[in-house]
């Protein structure tokens, strides 16, 4: 007779001020139940950590609902059915979907839409690449960059936070669509890799001192920015508005310099908004999820481009369930060298 599967989660204590902590989270346990009609039952392999998840613990307005206190955190990952009531899936399949900080998720028969689970091949990308390029992050970088960025052959493209998830995608497609492509990362060797490893044309070091983003574009932009994916805000956002090109796009994807700011600190607005106006420029914000119907068309582009090799996906592993508090917090810090993954350790996972 086997033992009883146990469920290890992750689940909100109380919202952080600032930056989330230990504290702020509570580590249960529960038995796993069995699906019924309809349902499925998900073990749990790799799950995605973002930037956005920060922002899902404020009580505030947003694209999504906030994370409720004692609910288990939400996340995107790789899991694999391990038992199933629903005749599209079947035990065995590998599945990308909303699955939680936890080890193991039933869903039922009328949550498996909106948990937007869907099975994937792993002969198309690895479990890391779905959860990259293949993933959220690149859905994001890909309609970003060629629905509300319009990329022209010659034009010049700047993204920030070009060494993580969505940088890396912004920039590699920016250059397969003909574009000049500089990045902003933290760091000579993200810069380094940046150039050398993704094939961008320039990486402006944002670490190397006062001044370095603003010499940087102009060193790099000499007849302005066309195209600006910006994953930080803050002050690299309004040294890059001070740089447009006539008619530039402005692609509002992040802000994770504010993301920490306590909740009574609004973020930092631009305050070189009025380049918009004198350059005829626009600012639009991108949201992935309005885009989830074209998903297949981007994912097989994307598949594409890293079978053939003109596309480079890097993924940076913690391992472990319990690590979670402080591996959320390598994005906040720069720790994190590529897509940050949480890796889940069923058998060792103790609390």
């Amino acid at each position: 007779m086997t033992s009883p599967r146990i469920n290890h989660q992750v689940r909100l204590a109380k919202r952080p001020e600032g930056k989330a902590t230990r504290e702020h989270w509570h580590f249960t346990t529960e038995p796993v139940a069995e699906p019924e009609e309809g349902g499925v039952l998900v073990q749990v392999l790799s799950l995605s950590l973002d930037p956005a998840m920060r922002g899902w613990l404020n009580d505030a307005r947003s694209y999504i609902p906030p994370v409720a206190i004692d609910e288990v955190m939400r996340a995107g990952g790789v899991g694999r059915v391990i038992a199933s009531k629903n005749p599209a899936f079947t035990v065995g399949d590998t599945v990308y979907g909303t699955l939680g900080v936890q080890e193991y998720i039933l869903i039922a028969q009328d949550q498996v839409k909106r948990n937007g689970l869907v099975k994937i091949d792993l002969g198309v990308g690895t479990i890391g690449q779905w959860l990259n390029v293949l993933g959220m992050p690149g859905m994001t970088g890909y309609f970003g960059l060629m629905d509300v960025g319009q990329p022209q052959p010659g034009e010049t493209v700047v993204v920030s936070g070009a060494a993580g998830a969505v940088g890396q995608t912004v920039g590699q497609l920016a250059k397969l669509k003909g574009c000049r492509v500089v990045g902003i990362a933290g760091g000579a060797a993200k810069c380094e890799w940046v150039v050398k490893e993704l094939g961008f044309d320039a990486c402006i070091d944002y670490k190397a001192g006062e001044g370095a983003v603003r010499a940087g574009l102009k060193e790099h932009c000499p007849k302005g920015v066309d195209i600006y994916f910006d994953n930080v805000g803050g002050e690299i956002l309004d040294h890059v508005l001070a740089k447009l090109a006539r008619k530039a796009r402005i692609i509002i994807c992040g802000a994770i310099s504010q993301y920490n700011n306590a909740n009574s600190v609004p973020a930092a607005g631009p305050r070189n908004y009025l380049s918009l106006l004198v350059n005829r420029a626009r600012m639009e914000g991108i949201v992935v999820f309005d885009y989830a119907d074209r998903y297949p068309v981007a994912i097989a582009e994307l598949a594409g481009y890293l079978k053939d090799g003109r596309m480079k996906s890097k993924e940076d592993t913690v391992v472990g369930l319990d690590t979670f508090p402080e591996a959320l917090n390598r994005l906040f810090s720069g720790e994190n060298f590529g897509k940050l993954v949480l890796q889940i350790e069923n058998q060792s996972a103790h609390f």
